[in-house]
């Protein structure tokens, strides 16, 4: 029987969400303005996230709705996670 923790099946923690989100935007660059094949426009990310660079640091603190984009060395999507 699987484990089922009510807090870690909210809406910004779901999944299925993050992996809707991963599908949209892995291998992608994140653009101010503008979305196409190669890129996703940040006006059009959730309202809770940021967007984590290669090489930066983030603050640990949790928060289930906001979503994190992980960027690689050359600007593209790499990991999508929530928390």
């Amino acid at each position: 029987m699987p484990l089922v923790v009510p807090s870690m099946m909210t809406s910004g923690g779901s999944s299925n969400q993050q992996e809707e989100w991963m599908s949209k935007l892995m291998g992608k660059k994140i653009t101010d303005s503008t979305a196409d094949a190669t890129s996703f426009a940040k006006q059009d990310l959730p309202k809770e996230h940021r967007v984590i660079e290669h090489g930066s640091m983030a603050t640990q603190d949790h928060k289930p709705d906001r979503m994190n984009v992980h960027l690689g060395e050359d600007g593209t999507v790499r990991n999508v996670e929530f928390g």
